[in-house]
């Protein structure tokens, strides 16, 4: 008989890692704010997930990178994109460069949010060392739930700078992660940018940027509070940079005298499919 949701223990869910790791990123990723108990459950499932992949893919030779690679390209397409509309109706009614600041500064706090938990669970573990082993999972689950929170971020400023990234949606995850991996904004006048970002050469790009982010918060283990203060710190730096350089970048993209974020100046876009 199944244990009601209600009545389990955070963390205890068995997740199937072909079809769980996906809805719980998109949960962890949702607009909103989530509890903290509720967080740290998520990322508990999450983690679980994450460690029978892993397990599965060291059976089939599969590098780390490699599979990190492939996990996120699964998940990416649910990731919840906000049209333009939506996002000035969750922000207050901003527009333009306001609504764009409060966009990173939103994927700052959540990213700093995810960064704190995982680097005080990494800390008590550190205090533990029977418990050790099951760290590095959930510093895998924290790298792909930032990843995501900055992918949202990126696709979600080019809503406001009104650079259009046709396709499906799948295709449309496809190219807003690989810009991520780049760390620059979709060019939609380049011919077939779309279609061939999931090229050799944007793969390898996509392996070493989520293998940089672990590396990042492998720093997060440490003894007592460290891992808290480094991992919420850490994250929140890398998203405001990443800010900083997609807007950068979109504003050049941007038709000549056209200004970002008019709402009502396109057509929304439909979300990325579930």
């Amino acid at each position: 008989m199944a244990v009601p949701e209600k009545d389990r223990q955070p963390g205890s869910e068995v997740a199937d890692p072909e079809n769980e790791v996906g809805e719980l990123v998109g949960r962890l990723t949702a607009p909103g704010e989530l509890e903290p108990a509720e967080r740290r459950r998520l990322l508990g499932r999450l983690a679980r997930a994450l460690s029978t992949g892993a397990r599965k893919a060291r059976e089939t030779g599969a590098g780390r990178g490699r599979w990190l690679a492939d996990v996120f390209l699964n998940i990416a397409p649910r990731i919840p994109i906000r049209d333009l509309h939506t996002l000035a109706e969750h922000h207050h009614g901003l527009t333009g460069e306001e609504l764009a600041d409060d966009l990173v500064r939103t994927a700052q706090k959540a990213t700093m949010t995810v960064g704190a938990i995982g680097g005080a669970l990494a800390a008590a573990e550190f205090a533990a060392p029977p418990l050790l082993l099951s760290a590095p999972a959930q510093l895998v689950a924290e790298t792909i739930v930032v990843a995501a929170i900055e992918v949202k971020l990126l696709a979600e400023l080019h809503e406001v700078y009104g650079v259009r990234v046709q396709g499906t949606g799948t295709q449309r995850a496809v190219a807003f992660t690989a810009a991520w991996a780049k760390q620059r904004g979709v060019d939609p006048l380049a011919p077939a940018s779309v279609s061939l970002a999931l090229g050799a050469a944007t793969k390898t790009a996509l392996r070493n940027r989520l293998m940089r982010t672990l590396g990042r918060h492998l720093t997060t283990f440490g003894p007592f509070l460290t891992g808290a203060v480094a991992g919420g710190a850490l994250n929140r730096m890398a998203t405001k940079k990443l800010g900083e350089a997609i807007r950068a970048d979109l504003r050049v993209k941007l038709p000549s005298g056209d200004a970002p974020g008019a709402v009502g100046s396109a057509t929304p876009q439909d979300q990325l499919d579930a």
